[in-house]
């Protein structure tokens, strides 16, 4: 894969403050997508290429079904081939996506959490937005759909990268790009957004502190921090370090109480922070679907005790801390 579709996101950049970093930013793309392209990348970019063509339709971007939506089924022969190539690049974990009657059933149902915190962060109209860790871009879609003016996802995962450039085959939004990159990969210097999300990320990281550390340096003075993780139930600072795996992920290293985590925040220069949310993760929300057909939450729970994971440890609680900085 050459730099070609993230050309048009670039040049949107280079007309916003980010705009000396859009050089930076397509040197680290580039080598990403070389030597380090992941085995697959090859087939998937085969499948984006399959993808048939479409009837006109609405593009939605702020509702729960992000995608291109119409009232008339597609020919059953289109629908067939669309669902086929879209299987191809399974498994689908972040969503839903719906292309005209074609519902693309996640494994999370990331609406659920996009609504919890939608009315509660600063407005994104005209707003600059790095989504890190963004997955295949649904919750960026969701911003772009809330008015931002651009939004940058990265995430190094580049199955998901191959998942947003096909949906974004029918929707064809320059203002949003998925990148194959993780924040270590950044230019250095890169500064400047107006909101940053870190949604599931904290808690995969050896150092948190440092992470926020290198979120607030990525935001413009004033500007604000959506963090999304795993917390503790508990009071007082209190930090959950699992020794092995939490709920069958490996690379789960800190989870904090929020009290604790506010403190972190704090230690790091983040001002005005606020809990927006704190919800408990069920098997409604997080679950196996045809789309997703690995194990799910449902699988690592104590089947004697849905209050505990199958290692022993409480089961997963989510919260939503925002801040300035």
């Amino acid at each position: 894969m050459d730099l070609t579709p993230f050309r048009p996101f670039l040049e949107h950049l280079t007309q916003t403050r980010l705009a000396p970093w859009a050089e930076p930013l397509s040197d680290a793309v580039r080598e990403r997508l070389g030597p380090r392209a992941h085995g697959d990348l090859a087939r998937w970019e085969a499948s984006l290429a399959a993808l048939p063509e479409l009837p006109p339709g609405r593009i939605a971007l702020d509702q729960s079904g992000v995608g291109l939506h119409s009232d008339q089924p597609l020919p059953p022969e289109i629908a067939s081939r669309l669902r086929a190539t879209l299987m191809e690049l399974h498994p689908w974990r972040k969503g839903p996506f719906r292309l005209h009657d074609l519902h693309i059933d996640t494994e999370w149902r990331s609406d659920w959490k996009w609504d919890r915190l939608a009315d509660a962060i600063d407005p994104l109209d005209g707003r600059l937005v790095l989504d890190v860790g963004c997955g295949n871009g649904y919750h960026a879609w969701r911003m772009l759909g809330a008015g931002a003016r651009l939004v940058m996802g990265i995430d190094p995962t580049q199955v998901f990268l191959c998942q947003f450039l096909a949906i974004n085959r029918y929707l064809v939004r320059d203002q949003l790009a998925v990148l194959p990159l993780g924040i270590e990969d950044l230019p250095s210097g890169l500064t400047g957004f107006d909101t940053v999300f870190s949604m599931g990320v904290l808690y995969h990281r050896r150092s948190p502190i440092d992470h926020l550390a290198d979120l607030r340096a990525l935001l413009r003075p004033g500007g604000q921090l959506v963090l999304e993780t795993l917390v503790l139930e508990g009071e007082a600072q209190q930090v959950l370090v699992p020794p092995d795996r939490y709920a069958g992920m490996r690379n789960v290293w800190f989870i904090p109480s929020v009290e604790a985590l506010a403190v972190w925040m704090g230690r790091v220069g983040f001002k005005d922070i606020a809990v927006v949310d704190v919800s408990r993760t069920t098997i409604e929300e997080q679950r196996p679907t045809d789309w997703m057909r690995f194990q799910s939450l449902p699988d690592h729970l104590d089947p004697t005790d849905p209050s505990r994971t199958i290692e022993g440890h409480p089961t997963p609680v989510r919260s939503i801390l925002i801040g300035r900085a």
